[in-house]
């Protein structure tokens, strides 16, 4: 399965973008995660949605984005209102869980979301 980002772009502050992350298969069964990172620091949690649909947040994502997930169209995405400046970054997704067996995980090419005054 490859995971393919999309969305991400140049936004003011207050801005909204959405992400998208669209697999080449099925990933009804798997979770979906958004990660960020800005160059030099280390990767952090935005947000998880699990395959029955549970969501959780990191503190500075609740009540501005809000993750979902189409498995018709493979796709999880990542709605994210009211940007700030610090909310500047490479964002990726992730997909991981069980798979027949198997414990897979995919990761997607990072999109970048730039947040300007």
């Amino acid at each position: 399965v490859q995971l393919q980002a999309s969305g991400g772009g140049l936004v003011q502050v207050g801005g909204s973008l959405t992400l998208s992350c669209t697999a080449s298969g099925n990933i009804d069964s798997l979770n979906g995660i958004w990660y960020r990172q800005v160059s030099g620091k280390q990767r952090e949690f935005v947000a998880g949605i699990t395959a029955g649909g549970s969501r959780n947040y990191e503190d500075f994502a609740e009540g501005r984005f809000t993750i979902s997930r189409d498995n018709a169209k493979n796709t999880v995405y990542l709605q994210m209102n009211n940007l700030k400046l610090e909310d500047t970054a490479v964002y990726r997704c992730n997909v991981a869980g069980i798979s027949g067996r198997a414990h897979v995980e995919y990761w997607g090419e990072g999109t970048q979301v730039t947040v300007s005054s």
